[in-house]
């Protein structure tokens, strides 16, 4: 099993802005089958070290990641909307 997650720190640090990329992540769930458990949390300290939505993502195999990768609506809805959205983000994966 492979978990990727991911933080992404918004340019608009708002919780209605937060809420909304929340709602993009999550909506892979059912919409993209290689996925296998997904959680999107929002930050709520809003400290300077903060990033302001976090999401993992369970996947079976490094091959099952690459196919989430390559998603039709991974890369036609929600890496668009993430991209416009973020300022910034980091990620790991790693085999659990």
């Amino acid at each position: 099993m492979i978990r990727h997650i991911v933080c992404f720190k918004l340019k608009d640090r708002s919780n209605e802005a937060k809420e909304k990329a929340k709602e993009i992540l999550s909506s892979m769930e059912g919409n993209v089958p290689t996925i296998r458990n997904i959680w999107v949390g929002t930050d709520f300290l809003m400290s300077d070290r903060s990033y302001d939505v976090i999401l993992l993502v369970d996947v079976e195999s490094r091959e099952a990641l690459d196919e989430y990768q390559n998603d039709p609506y991974h890369c036609g809805v929600v890496k668009p909307y993430m991209h416009a959205v973020r300022e910034g983000s980091v990620s790991v994966d790693c085999e659990l």
